[in-house]
């Protein structure tokens, strides 16, 4: 009996701590949105574990508030320029690679079902290189950096439309 005392007296002291930690959840200021709603101060929804105003503690990469999470580039049909909505996020990806001399970037090049075989690997080879280029050209070390065209050969669309192939004509950013 005295054994079992001595085993049950650290987890009844564990829960008294647990408990004693845990709120009340009510509102802050009389407003909606206070701490551990899960609302912002500024009338918007907290993405954060955290809630009420937590950071992010996990890879910037994963974080959704952040330009590094967006980690596709679409393309126009039958082109291989960056377009102009895609800069920021890029530079974002720059900018993070130049201060992680250690992370690597793998560039997929994806094209869309039409054309050739021997066509869409080179156009999503293009894709991939010109986003390579992007980066380098932002102080990115070339040995970073690798590239890889997988033509029409993994479409995130299987379907036989404008809008399926819209979403097919792309470069990933694969962190390594």
């Amino acid at each position: 009996m005295k054994t079992l005392k001595i085993l049950l007296l650290p987890l009844v002291l564990a829960m008294l701590v647990l408990s004693g930690c845990s709120s009340t959840g009510g509102a802050k200021d009389g407003a909606e949105g206070g701490a551990g709603s899960g609302m912002s101060g500024e009338g918007g929804t907290s993405t954060s574990a955290a809630g009420g105003g937590g950071s992010w503690t996990g890879s910037p990469l994963e974080d959704p508030n952040s330009p590094l999470y967006e980690k596709v580039v679409y393309f126009d049909f039958d082109r291989s320029e960056i377009r102009p909505e895609y800069v920021d996020t890029l530079r974002a990806h720059a900018e993070y690679l130049v201060n992680t001399p250690s992370a690597r970037l793998v560039i997929e090049g994806h094209c869309d079902e039409r054309g050739s075989r021997e066509y869409n690997i080179a156009l999503g080879e293009r894709r991939a290189n010109a986003v390579k280029r992007f980066l380098e050209a932002e102080g990115v070390s070339p040995v970073q950096l690798d590239t890889v065209s997988y033509g029409e050969e993994r479409p995130v669309d299987p379907g036989h439309n404008e809008e399926a192939w819209a979403k097919n004509r792309r470069a990933e950013l694969v962190y390594q």
